[in-house]
């Protein structure tokens, strides 16, 4: 699999692909954190200008989309709960799979790695899928945090200090 970052002629590709996790999400038990309209077209071609959507290939065929910002999220400053630390991080927002393609979640976070060892991630209580993936994939839960909507959401976050594992925080992206 090959991660790039988005362009605007992939727009159509990404917005299926989001179509497809929301609807994941109801039969799964999760109708309310994406809804009928989340991510807001508009949040999705900011991302895109913005250099931080970035997609997951394989065979040539988008199967994976997921934004990645290094630096401050601001709904993650106050929390009803404990970081694990308070050192610079990354996050990860708005990740979505084709549906058929397995490890989406690990290469996004292999990817993430390779930026940062200390990410931060949030999930709705609903989303027990989600949940599932990330404590298996080593993070902890942190608290609550309320998203711009004033909606709750499970706070998680994960650190890989291990020398072996750890890789120093690059400046920019590829």
């Amino acid at each position: 699999m090959n991660i790039r970052k988005a362009k605007p002629d992939d727009l159509n590709s990404v917005l299926s692909l989001y179509a497809h996790a929301r609807q994941q999400m109801a039969v799964s038990g999760n109708p309310t954190q994406w809804g009928s309209d989340k991510p807001a077209l508009e949040t999705v071609l900011q991302d895109i200008r913005q250099g931080c959507l970035f997609l997951i290939e394989s065979g040539g065929e988008i199967v994976g989309v997921f934004a990645f910002l290094l630096g401050e999220e601001p709904t993650y400053r106050t929390i009803e709960g404990k970081w694990q630390n308070d050192l610079p991080y990354g996050v990860i927002h708005r990740i979505a799979g084709n549906g058929r393609q397995k490890g989406i979640l690990e290469q996004c976070l292999n990817f993430c790695d390779t930026f940062t060892h200390n990410l931060r991630i949030d999930t709705h209580r609903q989303n027990a899928i989600m949940r599932h993936l990330l404590q298996k994939n080593g993070f902890l839960e942190c608290g609550i945090i309320y998203v711009e909507d004033k909606t709750p959401r499970i706070a998680f976050q994960r650190c890989t200090d291990d020398p072996k594992t750890r890789r120093e925080h690059r400046k920019n992206f590829p």
